[in-house]
């Protein structure tokens, strides 16, 4: 009997957020398909959009058999959000050992963005372990999705009394009582999401800040870009200054001079991710951009690599958690590229470790550019996200059936979800 490697869900709603839960649900160690859960929301131009969390109809799905009449997800439970989500992300698996005033137990921890830092409590119930009805939805048995806070502080630079929108957030693994967010008002704000607090407000950019990071292993250091086409890093213990680790060239096209506002053309970037497996490295990619650039931060200034396979602009990309760093980016192409990047990116010269500071450049590098990716998806219609799982062990089923370890990848594109195993 063959594995299954691709999982399909059709939402009700075009899916923008994605993400795949970072560790099983509390007490259901023993059940494995808790690892299959997906937290995605809707995107439509209104008030009326939605979050939810889908989960696996059947452990069986995962192995090919009789459930093909079936979908391999159901939703499990779902919430109004008002405006779209701009992010959304499970808690990091640290939070399942962290101290919390304020949860409870049983509870898992979501979070969006949108018009706030929003933080939703969510309480799962393993059904029973397997009902002869395969095809039936569940009802929604134990499984509550609830609002716990929604921060929107005031802004450093607007008046209004209610918060500019958040583009994105970054939920800090070490600490995950800690979260920053990005804003149109081209602030960051790192937030206590265990006390409901802003810890500090920084204007970050000249312009609107896209997206967020943490440095991995750091409570410290964050990386953002933005509409001014920067990508800047930030030390909480030294906030007067920032770094500026990349500055997109101007576009080539367009008019020289200053335009009536008197800034210069730049090309946006969009998105900001750190290679998991050796922080020095992080993917961003630009705004209507058809390759993706790697940086090295201790050379700064320019990409170590550049990644072109992509026919049309690049919408989302992510790492996988493995040792071995595999980058998987997506496009209005259709196609879901995966990059194996060991072998460009050396780990052997000055490593830096999460407690020092930004400095400890490199001599120059010269560019690699990579045109082959090592795996090519093609989806039915342009890919907007995409969501790697955590390395998922391999599980025996009651019907005597198991499935090997691995990873995974979801991926949106319109209302459709794709699970691939890679």
């Amino acid at each position: 009997m063959t594995q299954t490697t691709l999982l399909q869900y059709e939402a009700p709603w075009p899916v923008h957020a994605l993400d795949w839960c970072k560790s099983t649900a509390p007490g259901h160690q023993s059940r494995p398909r808790s690892a299959f859960r997906l937290g995605i929301a809707s995107f439509s131009e209104d008030y009326r959009n939605r979050i939810a969390i889908v989960g696996l109809q059947d452990e069986r799905v995962l192995v090919e058999d009789d459930y093909t009449d079936y979908p391999d997800f159901v939703t499990l439970v779902e919430a109004n959000h008002g405006y779209p989500a701009t992010n959304l992300q499970w808690q990091p698996a640290s939070a399942s050992g962290f101290s919390w005033t304020g949860k409870a137990p049983a509870a898992e921890l979501l979070a969006t963005t949108g018009d706030a830092l929003r933080v939703w409590e969510y309480f799962g119930d393993a059904p029973p372990a397997s009902s002869a009805y395969v095809g039936r939805q569940p009802t929604g048995g134990g499984h509550r999705l609830t609002l716990k806070t929604a921060l929107s502080g005031q802004s450093k630079v607007q008046s209004q009394s209610t918060g500019p929108p958040l583009t994105s957030f970054s939920w800090n693994e070490k600490a995950p009582s800690l979260v920053v967010t990005s804003s149109i008002d081209t602030t960051c704000t790192v937030w206590n999401i265990d006390t409901s607090t802003a810890i500090t407000q920084l204007i970050a950019h000249d312009r609107e800040v896209y997206d967020v990071a943490w440095l991995p292993g750091s409570t410290d250091i964050f990386v953002s870009v933005g509409a001014d086409g920067s990508l800047r890093a930030f030390d909480l213990r030294s906030l007067e200054h920032s770094t500026i680790l990349y500055e997109t060239p101007a576009p080539k096209s367009g008019p020289t001079a200053a335009s009536a506002s008197s800034r210069l053309p730049t090309s946006p970037l969009l998105r900001i991710a750190f290679n998991p497996a050796d922080s020095n490295y992080m993917s961003t990619f630009h705004m209507d951009g058809q390759d993706v650039q790697i940086l090295d931060m201790r050379s700064p200034g320019q990409p170590v690599i550049e990644l072109r396979g992509h026919r049309a602009q690049v919408n989302a990309m992510g790492w996988s958690t493995t040792d071995r760093p595999t980058l998987a980016t997506a496009g209005d192409d259709c196609q879901v590229l995966l990059w194996d990047l060991a072998t460009y990116t050396q780990t052997a010269t000055s490593p830096r470790t999460a407690n020092s500071r930004l400095n400890s450049p490199r001599p120059d590098v010269k560019k690699r550019v990579v045109n082959d990716p090592i795996m090519a998806y093609s989806a039915s219609s342009e890919v907007t996200n995409l969501a790697w799982s955590p390395q998922i062990p391999g599980m025996t089923m009651n019907t005597g059936h198991s499935t090997a370890p691995g990873e995974w990848l979801a991926i949106a594109s319109g209302k459709s979800i794709k699970a691939l195993k890679v």
